[in-house]
């Protein structure tokens, strides 16, 4: 399970170190992972056998429908197989580091079966409006989630 929020720094060729603590769970099963675009604006870090049923089931979405041809477009078209290299660096593409607006500074944020990857300045804008709206709006289902 991926959890806990990393600050990284992407290199000037765009490469990101995965903490030592992460990278045996992210290369289970084969010797790559996956990156792709969110609809949210961050990109996506998933072990490639963690990504595969994801993939399949976005492609099989019906290319008549505008909203999932998008989600194709951004899932399944941005999506890059890459190999960590013998530092444990990852090469984010200038394609999705463009798409997510990704500088100097990252943020790398565990979601359980992936990881999201953020621009620094972008996260701490969402954190902070995240924040503000924690107390008054909680997700659905959580009326009897105590922590």
């Amino acid at each position: 399970m991926f959890q806990g929020a990393t600050e990284l720094t992407l290199d000037a060729k765009g490469r990101l170190a995965v903490p030592t603590r992460h990278r045996d769970n992210l290369l289970a099963g084969g010797s790559a992972v996956v990156l792709t675009a969110h609809p949210d604006g961050c990109v996506l870090l998933y072990p490639r056998l963690a990504w595969e049923p994801i993939g399949a089931r976005v492609q099989s979405l019906s290319s008549f429908n505008e909203q999932a041809r998008w989600w194709q477009r951004l899932l399944v078209g941005f999506a890059e197989e890459i190999e960590l290299d013998a530092q444990g660096r990852i090469l984010v593409s200038p394609a999705l580091r463009r798409f997510a607006n990704l500088q100097k500074n990252v943020m790398l944020v565990g979601q359980g079966s992936h990881f999201e990857i953020w621009d620094g300045l972008a996260w701490d804008e969402k954190l902070a409006k995240a924040m503000s709206q924690a107390s008054t709006s909680p997700p659905p289902g959580t009326d009897n989630f105590s922590l």
